[in-house]
């Protein structure tokens, strides 16, 4: 299969971004976006960043923060974007959600911009994202909302990909 648009799900340390790193060619340009956000106040977080970011290819080029979506949109060079739930988090952070009786609509307008731009998009992607429905309820309203919101989000862009992988203690298992 020759797949246009591609989401790679898995859980914590499941192999997922290096899974995803290995569908691009390593000695090809790629644009690799990195989504999550640094914190000063966060030593551990930063060294998690600089293992991903020592990982890539030299040629690749790597985009941190910026509009998912658009860069989806833009085309050009195969894009990686790694991943959607450190980008939704900060998505539902600029919404305020976590203090929100309801989720704001910055927040669907956000994800229904993504979605719709990887189902139009005119190049190669591929979407890494955390499965994080396999657990537990979480016990706080913050850690339902975004295991919720994630799950819609997965949900949704599996719809429009071409293909899915799941990807369970390093093995992958192809859902569509």
């Amino acid at each position: 299969m020759n797949a246009r648009r591609t989401l790679v799900l898995g859980g914590t340390r499941s192999g997922k971004s290096r899974y995803a790193e290995d569908l691009l060619p390593a000695d090809a340009p790629v644009r690799y976006l990195a989504t999550a956000r640094r914190r000063d106040d966060d030593p551990e977080w930063s060294a998690r960043i600089d293992v991903h970011r020592a990982r890539r290819p030299a040629g690749w080029t790597t985009v941190e923060g910026g509009d998912v979506a658009a860069l989806v949109r833009a085309g050009g060079d195969p894009l990686l974007v790694d991943d959607l739930a450190t980008w939704l988090t900060g998505v539902l952070d600029d919404a305020g959600a976590w203090e929100s009786p309801a989720t704001p609509p910055a927040v669907d307008t956000a994800v229904a911009g993504l979605v719709d731009a990887v189902a139009a998009c005119p190049g190669r992607v591929v979407l890494v994202s955390a499965e994080v429905g396999l657990g537990v309820v979480p016990a706080t309203r913050a850690g339902r909302l975004f295991r919720d919101e994630l799950g819609a989000l997965n949900a949704a862009l599996a719809a429009v990909c071409d293909e899915v992988l799941l990807l369970v203690a390093g093995l992958p298992l192809r859902l569509k």
